[in-house]
């Protein structure tokens, strides 16, 4: 993501990337604190239950991981971590704990901490959680200060992956090594502690005395309300509410916004990387995306342009790709390969393979502007008699995913945030052996271009690969991209740092930066 007016902040954390940052007295800090409204749900405040936008942007303010990443950076930095590289190989990555780091109870933070950390993850393997991004750990070791990672394959972007919100280090006697944490208390070595929590409703944060880390002040306290869909967001909003609305506006709304004309509000905008896709369930032959060929007439019905423009207002720009644009290895293989919006051509292709119709399949979606846009590509899909779609909304996140899970969907809208700033954020979490998308689609193929990818130390050099992947993809249709989103902030005049909240390909939501 990239954000319209942070050319100068991004330049001078970049300059500063290199520094110890000096903390800002904690009595310095306003004592209200900053009330944000968001769209964005909260799976669970357990790291090794969570891998949603809305549980990443709360996990980086709450624990900490050995590396992270500073404002627009491509490379991570020591966090919780006093050093960090790899040995003889791609395949051994080695850390140094910082001394002196306690969580928030008090408990010291150690390498075996961070091991604990990264084995519960793996040993839990929650649906819903990030075990997908370490698919290649073999192993973790941990002794005296130093922690050591064995990956099953050479991996360049491990550094990348371990600064993410799935690298956050919890304390091994609250944190069940087999099983989520159960108590509503979230003790962690972030620059916020969690001072009270309401699950969909309400999290309160207040600055963590104790942290020692990256983050170069300690911020205001802060208070996050959680609404159902985007249009609570701006009721909320324009009740007077919040001090700032993040993740969560009509379009109607951001296009009124966007004019500049509201002296009330400061508007935060950024070219994101948060790309929407259709995921469609492959499974068996017999169900009805089984069949490749049906798959592709489906990708040829689909109108990215009337979902931009009639739909979303023109906030968000058609994708025709597995990558977006402004991620290294962007390609245009659904537009390549499938004409835009066709339904003659759809009904070849599925005449060719002698498939009747309509094919019968259900679709799910979120409730607000996620079911306009639902029965946006109903109507698309449902041309000619090609398509009986089958409209199935579900309201609560988790239950969302949950369904996703159990292949309750034929076919059914996905959001999807970057982790780190590479190419394979989109790759091995969508399409590679493991993935979080549970539509039974696998691809020996990719996960042999994937390894290679990984053993790229220059990035620049993986660019062909990707594209490579990207044009199997669209050739074996587990997914047609929709299209990818802008960033908005919202803020009073008032609040400062609202920059930092229009998340860049990092995903870190920077809260401390926050304030009056």
């Amino acid at each position: 993501m990239r954000r319209r007016s942070l050319g100068i902040a991004m330049g001078a954390c970049a300059v500063l990337a290199a520094c110890s940052y000096p903390f800002l007295p904690l009595a310095t800090a306003a004592k209200e604190p900053v009330v944000i409204g968001t769209a964005n749900s909260l799976t669970h405040l357990d790291p090794a239950g969570g891998y949603d936008a809305g549980s990443w942007a709360l996990y980086s303010n709450i624990y900490q991981s050995l590396l992270t990443f500073d404002p627009g950076a491509s490379v991570p930095r020591p966090d919780a971590a006093e050093s960090c590289g790899f040995t003889t190989s791609l395949t051994t990555y080695r850390c140094t704990v910082r001394d002196g780091l306690t969580f928030s109870n008090g408990h010291p933070l150690t390498a075996a901490a961070v091991k604990h950390s990264f084995d519960r993850i793996r040993n839990i393997r929650d649906p819903l959680g990030p075990s997908p991004l370490f698919a290649n750990l073999r192993s973790v070791e941990a002794s005296g200060s130093t922690v050591t990672f064995h990956l099953a394959a050479a991996d360049a972007t491990w550094p990348s992956k371990i600064a993410t919100s799935a690298g956050s280090i919890v304390d091994p006697a609250e944190f069940p090594a087999s099983s989520l944490r159960t108590q509503q208390t979230f003790p962690g070595s972030g620059p916020y502690v969690v001072s009270s929590y309401t699950k969909d409703v309400r999290i309160d944060l207040a600055p963590n005395s104790t942290y020692q880390g990256a983050a170069s002040r300690k911020g205001n306290a802060i208070e996050i309300h959680y609404y159902a869909t985007s249009q609570d967001v701006e009721k909320a909003r324009k009740a007077g509410k919040l001090d700032v609305a993040s993740s969560g506006f009509p379009a109607t709304t951001l296009a009124v916004l966007e004019n500049g004309k509201d002296p009330g509000v400061r508007l935060s905008v950024g070219e994101s990387t948060v790309a929407r896709y259709l995921v469609l369930n492959t499974g068996p032959a017999r169900r009805p995306l089984g069949n490749v060929e049906v798959r592709r007439a489906f990708a040829a019905l689909i109108d990215r342009g009337r979902l931009a423009s009639a739909v979303f207002k023109d906030t968000v720009s058609p994708l025709y790709s597995l990558v977006p644009r402004g991620v290294t290895g962007h390609s245009t293989d659904f537009y390549d390969l499938y004409p835009e919006s066709d339904p003659r051509w759809a009904r070849q292709r599925l005449r060719d393979a002698g498939v009747s119709t309509p094919v019968r399949i259900r679709l799910g979606h979120q409730v607000g502007s996620a079911a306009d846009e639902a029965r946006a590509l109903k109507a698309q899909l449902e041309r000619m008699g090609l398509f009986r779609v089958e409209l199935v909304e579900e309201a609560d996140w988790v239950r969302y995913q949950e369904r996703q899970k159990s292949g309750e969907f034929d076919a059914y809208v996905l959001q999807w945030s970057p982790d780190f700033p590479d190419p394979d954020t989109f790759v091995q979490p969508l399409v590679g052996s493991g993935n979080g998308l549970h539509n039974g689609y696998t691809s020996a193929e990719i996960d042999r271009s994937i390894r290679t990818t990984q053993g790229f130390t220059d990035r620049a050099e993986s660019v062909a690969r990707f594209r490579a992947i990207q044009r199997l993809v669209a050739k074996d249709v587990p997914l047609v991209p929709l299209w990818q989103k802008k960033s908005y902030v919202v803020t009073r005049p008032t609040i400062s740092g609202s920059q930092y909240l229009v998340a860049d390909s990092s995903g870190i939501w920077r809260l401390w930066e926050l304030g009056r």
